[in-house]
């Protein structure tokens, strides 16, 4: 029944998902944003517990909810952790009403024929079993998308579909992202390719299976409508890609029928130095807004 009920909130509920899922490159990056220098840290064990006691403050702020937070993706290292005593997806989903996904791409490999694809994932087929037995809903997956190469987009996308087909067997929700970097001047060229390709992938899927999709805002203003209005599809969510929330917001907002997935964007403007009534009220801030252009 719970995840029946997840399903129902993850198709239609009214709100976007936080990605809460910044790994070992990105980490420092998000730490510094966040207001903790490299140089305030040693190893990587003591960035993950810094990492990690920022998305706990973020997830048991009373901002945080389900009521407009519809679901969270998660850094395995997080699904592993505690929030507040209780394991991070349990906490997530019995406490505050967000779906728990999982990210589970162990990072990009070199570029080629204008794509990095996702290496291959070490231990999958146990990442996607523990995940199910730690109640997480779904996963997410992302490769890159760097020029408009018809060949380069149909391998990505290939990948991409094959990998979901090993997360739908687990019973599982893949989140299927071929991120388009936004500064690539044939963005728009590229952006058809994918969907043609995606399309194209979307018609062999059985019946009774279905994906989501996690993509970046595009060019022009509902590119993507078709693949929201596709029955093998449960949700389109867009990435902020580099934009500035308040871009990415005015972007998302004239693409209807798509949800924001921001991380960078959600987390604009919180630092670890605030109280946390400061704390509580940016945020409160940044998710408001950020519902406002998924629901617009």
């Amino acid at each position: 029944m719970s995840r029946q009920k997840q399903a129902d909130q993850m198709r239609s509920g009214k709100g976007f998902i936080a990605a809460l899922d910044q790994s070992g490159g990105s980490t420092p990056k998000a730490l510094k944003l966040y207001g903790i220098a490299e140089d305030s840290y040693s190893g990587d064990a003591e960035m993950y517990a810094l990492i990690h006691e920022m998305r706990s403050r973020i997830a048991t702020s009373p901002a945080f909810n389900g009521d407009r937070v519809i679901g969270a993706i998660l850094f395995e290292r997080t699904m592993d952790a505690d929030i507040a005593g209780q394991p991070s997806a349990d906490y997530l989903w019995k406490k505050k009403g967000v779906v728990p996904f999982l990210k589970i791409d162990q990072g990009l490999q070199d570029a080629a024929d204008g794509v990095k694809l996702m290496k291959p994932i070490k231990g999958l087929e146990a990442l996607l079993k523990r995940a199910g037995d730690k109640g997480i809903f779904g996963t997410k997956e992302r490769s890159v998308i760097d020029s408009a190469s018809a060949k380069g987009i149909a391998a990505a996308v290939a990948q991409q579909f094959d990998l979901a087909a090993q997360v739908l067997d687990h019973g599982l929700m893949p989140i299927i992202e071929p991120e388009v970097t936004i500064t690539i001047p044939d963005k728009r060229e590229a952006e058809d390719i994918l969907r043609a390709e995606v399309l194209k992938r979307l018609d062999t899927l059985p019946a009774d299976r279905q994906v989501m999709l996690k993509l970046t805002l595009p060019t022009v203003d509902n590119h993507y409508r078709p693949l929201i209005d596709h029955p093998r599809v449960m949700r389109v969510v867009a990435l902020s890609g580099g934009y500035s929330r308040e871009e990415a917001n005015r972007i998302l907002a004239r693409n209807k029928g798509m949800i924001a997935s921001f991380s960078r964007a959600l987390t604009e403007g919180l630092t670890a130095q605030q109280d946390d009534a400061t704390f509580n009220r940016v945020l409160d801030k940044a998710i408001d807004s950020i519902c406002t252009a998924s629901v617009a």
